[in-house]
């Protein structure tokens, strides 16, 4: 497949190289075919000869510099080093152009108009042909240098973005890699509570989680899901809890329908809901509500979560998932989406990710 690509890709650059060439000294040569047209009077036959021998010569002496060039890698010399071998390779394009020219206008002069001239004047008759073949030698070879900087400039850019994008996937996959062993840690942490205390509702807990994982599995390779997936995971997850806080446990979840296939990262909430009752539900004897709002303000989603308790800095704002959520969102949204985390008042803690909102989901 790759070698398919690359030779499609050569056919492309050559036969974009020969339509340049023909086009380039086809239009060039137009001047000098009226030129000789209205002035020498060459008539429409030798015209016509003249210029298709004027559009020949050009592409055969840059045709063979281009065969040069690429045989000693000239394209891939830095400036200076290609400016030394540019500029005389220029002055000898611009010498073997006025000679082949003379050579042709001292045949036409002397075998086809019968007019007798010198051959040794022919040969170095250099004004204005020498100044003409100095611009158009050095137009074309920095027109191909230029092609080919260009080019060059262009396959890096694609290389870097490549890195980038493994560098930044590779990123995301340690993150992930991290947060899934930290979520089925506290979740079988709950479930051990269970298994002494009533072995039945330990396996019902089990067969949910079992569920859980598996639907977090199929997920694991994408950075981003929809919202209602997500959700579904929160849900998941607050059975489970249920399980152990029974009636101590309750969870209210409120969105904007308008965002309901809006993509966010993988288990976001399901880790700000983790925390608000590890950290909020589970040290109040009575438990509490766990309150989930999302909500679109303007260019902005905002994903809040409220628990009842207080803010401790020992460990939600600094635990290992609230570190992982700030990285992911720092490299999956370049610096446009933020994480706060406050006390509203005395009994309530509320964490906040706030999304730039795109129609296209395409981050």
């Amino acid at each position: 497949m790759t070698s398919n690509t690359a030779t499609s890709k050569n056919k492309t650059t050559t036969a974009l190289y020969w339509k340049c060439q023909l086009l380039g000294w086809g239009i060039v040569s137009i001047y000098w075919a009226y030129t000789v047209y209205t002035r020498d009077n060459y008539g429409v036959f030798y015209t016509f000869l003249n210029y298709v021998l004027d559009v020949s010569i050009g592409i055969f002496l840059t045709h063979m510099y281009r065969a040069f060039a690429l045989k000693a890698n000239w394209s891939d010399l830095p400036i200076k080093k290609l400016l030394v071998r540019v500029i005389p390779s220029i002055l000898l394009l611009a010498l073997l152009y006025v000679l082949i020219c003379n050579i042709k206008w001292h045949v036409y002069w002397t075998l086809i108009a019968g007019v007798p001239k010198d051959l040794w004047n022919s040969l170095i008759y250099w004004d204005p042909i020498l100044i003409t073949g100095l611009r158009l030698m050095s137009i074309w070879i920095l027109a191909y240098h230029l092609y080919h900087y260009y080019q060059k400039e262009v396959q890096t850019a694609k290389e870097n973005a490549q890195l980038s994008v493994i560098a930044k996937q590779t990123q995301l996959d340690n993150l992930s890699a991290q947060l899934n062993p930290h979520f089925l840690f506290n979740s079988l942490n709950s479930i051990k509570s269970l298994v002494i205390e009533s072995p039945d509702t330990a396996r019902r807990a089990i067969d949910l989680l079992s569920d859980l994982l598996r639907s977090s599995l199929y997920e694991k390779d994408k950075d981003l899901i929809p919202l209602t997936d997500e959700l579904d995971l929160v849900r998941d997850y607050i059975e489970i809890e249920k399980l152990r806080f029974e009636e101590r446990l309750s969870i209210d979840i409120t969105i904007d329908e308008s965002l309901e296939n809006f993509k966010i990262p993988t288990l976001s909430i399901q880790l700000l809901v983790e925390n608000a009752i590890k950290h909020g539900v589970d040290k109040i004897m009575e438990g509490g509500l766990v309150v989930v709002k999302i909500t679109k303000k303007e260019n902005q989603v905002y994903i809040q979560v409220q628990n009842p308790g207080k803010l401790s800095f020992n460990n939600s704002s600094k635990g290992l998932g609230v570190k992982n959520l700030k990285e992911r969102l720092k490299i999956q949204y370049k610096n446009e989406a933020s994480f706060h985390l406050i006390e509203l008042d005395k009994n309530t803690v509320e964490a906040t990710i706030i999304l730039p909102f795109k129609a296209d989901e395409n981050i």
